[in-house]
């Protein structure tokens, strides 16, 4: 399988929430008034480097405010703790401490990163501060809706907040545990791979590269289970070339793409691919409403622009060779007629 070096070459604008996908996200509990923006968290006064166990620079630095902005700063990140993970209710908000705000140097969102931590037992978790861009809420509920994995996200006005999605970094499994493991194990680790790999090509969830991934070993009783969860949803149909979803494009994935071809066989992997689209196929079938709603939305908004539209047009033709799409005009009607492909290819399956 080749790999290409460099398949992006501009960096992705934001855009902004229109007012179609403000009121679909009113109407699913998204969009709720949060005490605090993103832009107030910008008001640092200073930072200092973050280093991982290794002394490496992780790219994030530690943030400190003034001392009257960090009193209202804390109390704010608090409420957004309770009503993220609860009802917002204030009862909880004298047992949190907001031990640290992280910012990022690095891509596109220039995320915070919020340290909350129980007081009481110290237990602690992390949720994420960003711009609000339409191409990310997009990627989020799809992944919500078509993934084996719920998010759990917040948009209010120019604001988007994250929970944390917990595993372990891609490109650290990769060099850290990747050698590690059993050979069994790897098996199962390349049977996922090409799962999530098809899910993102599938969704047009482009720019999966080893570090927007994460992977989760859960203990089962006599084995571990290990799955793989996107983390990074910038790259939510905004790309025109068609290898941009397809992980096995990307460098940094070359590792996984190499033991994919060793332990697989291709009947395997044609099994695993099926798998997964009907997996989608039947998320759409139990949500059609909210899934239709979602589209509309796209095909209504501007997440991309008209040169990338019609490049990757002109490769799903390729790829799939479904002339339908020539007749698309956006990345929502794209999105739609290939996941109307995936359903119809599933429900004539079945019904024979």
């Amino acid at each position: 399988m080749a790999v290409e070096k460099k398949l992006m070459s501009k960096k992705k604008p934001a855009f902004p929430i229109s007012e179609a996908l403000d009121g679909y996200l009113k109407r699913y509990n998204r969009n709720i008034k949060i005490p605090i923006f993103y832009d107030d968290l910008l008001r640092f006064q200073g930072s200092i480097t973050v280093f991982d166990k290794n002394d490496e620079d992780t790219l994030w630095v530690r943030t400190y405010y003034s001392e009257w902005d960090r009193v209202e700063i804390d109390n704010s990140l608090k409420k957004i703790y309770t009503m993220l993970h609860s009802d917002g209710n204030d009862e909880a908000i004298p047992f949190l401490n907001i031990d640290s705000i992280d910012y990022c140097t690095f891509g596109n969102s220039k995320p915070f990163r919020v340290k909350v931590r129980n007081i009481l037992n110290d237990n602690y978790t992390h949720f994420y501060v960003k711009k609000a861009d339409a191409s990310r809420v997009y990627g989020l509920e799809l992944e919500h809706i078509l993934s084996p994995h719920s998010m759990n996200f917040l948009v209010y006005k120019d604001t988007l907040i994250e929970e944390h999605i917990a595993g372990i970094p891609g490109d650290d499994f990769i060099n850290d545990f990747l050698p590690k493991c059993t050979e069994a194990e790897k098996a199962q680790i390349a049977k996922e791979f090409v799962k999530f790999k098809e899910r993102c090509l599938v969704r047009l969830l482009g720019d999966m590269r080893s570090y927007n991934y994460v992977i989760t070993p859960t203990h089962d009783f006599d084995q571990i289970i290990y799955k793989i969860r996107a983390i990074d949803f910038d790259q939510q149909s905004f790309e025109g070339n068609l290898k941009v979803y397809n992980l096995q494009f990307m460098k940094e994935n070359f590792k996984m793409v190499e033991m994919v071809s060793k332990k697989l066989q291709n009947n395997s992997i044609r099994q695993y691919k099926l798998e997964e689209r009907s997996y989608m196929a039947k998320r759409m079938i139990t949500v059609p409403r909210r899934t239709a709603r979602l589209i509309k939305c796209m095909k209504k908004d501007t997440i991309s622009f008209p040169e990338n539209v019609e490049l990757l047009k002109k490769h799903l033709i390729q790829y799939v060779g479904d002339v339908k799409f020539k007749d698309c005009n956006n990345m929502g009607e794209i999105l739609e007629t290939i996941l109307a492909f995936v359903k119809r290819n599933y429900l004539d399956i079945t019904s024979k």
